[in-house]
């Protein structure tokens, strides 16, 4: 059960960093758009999911609307699975849109300036020019996020999602070796985000000499 848990927990963060980078790019630009049919969704979506608990988002998304969307189509239950890489994904993605405003508002305007001045396209001018200087900085509180979201996904136990806090607290239950069991978990937790950190210091400093 702990080899389950730690590759679906693995699975649900990676999904959630994923999925959230995505809907993190497309609402960070949308929040740093002057259009307001693009701002104001992108500052609502932001808003909710940064100033609500992740429990209550797990609860509304898997029991609520999920089901009432998922009823559309089939008559099946929605998977504890699928709600989890929604939640994860939409939980993420607001706060990877606040990592993505920053780090693009902390480039100087000079450098859109200067790409729009060698017949750069505004769209053209962000892909090449300020998105990979943001990147290099963004690196930092990305790493950060996919360590919170790693630990946060044991909040998914409470809809029985086949994670490592589940399979933790189902071994305490049934051998009774609760210790034993709720040491292991911590101990896993440990190690997969020193683990990540690791891996963020060694894009840090592989960054910081390109």
């Amino acid at each position: 059960m702990f080899i389950r848990g730690v590759g679906y927990t693995i699975l649900f963060t990676s999904v959630g960093v994923f999925m959230g980078t995505i809907l993190g790019l497309l609402f960070g630009l949308g929040r740093l758009s002057k259009n307001p049919i693009l701002r104001w969704p992108s500052v609502a979506y932001i808003t909710v999911f940064r100033g609500t608990p992740l429990f209550v988002q797990i609860l509304l998304i898997h029991y609520a609307a999920i089901p009432e969307i998922w009823g559309l189509f089939s008559e099946e239950p929605p998977s504890v699975v699928f709600s989890g890489f929604v939640v994860l994904s939409l939980n993420a993605g607001a706060y990877i849109a606040e990592i993505f405003r920053a780090g693009i508002r902390s480039i100087d305007r000079g450098q859109m300036e200067a790409a729009r001045s060698l017949g750069m396209n505004h769209g053209q001018a962000m892909r090449y020019v300020i998105l990979p200087q943001a990147f290099k900085r963004m690196i930092p509180p990305l790493g950060n996020e996919f360590i919170a979201l790693l630990k946060d996904s044991s909040l998914l136990a409470v809809i029985a999602a086949p994670e490592l806090t589940y399979a933790g607290n189902a071994t305490a239950k049934s051998t009774f070796a609760r210790w034993e069991s709720y040491l292991t978990m911590a101990a896993i937790y440990l190690v997969l985000t020193l683990l990540i950190s690791r891996f963020v210091t060694y894009l840090e400093k592989r960054f910081a000499t390109e």
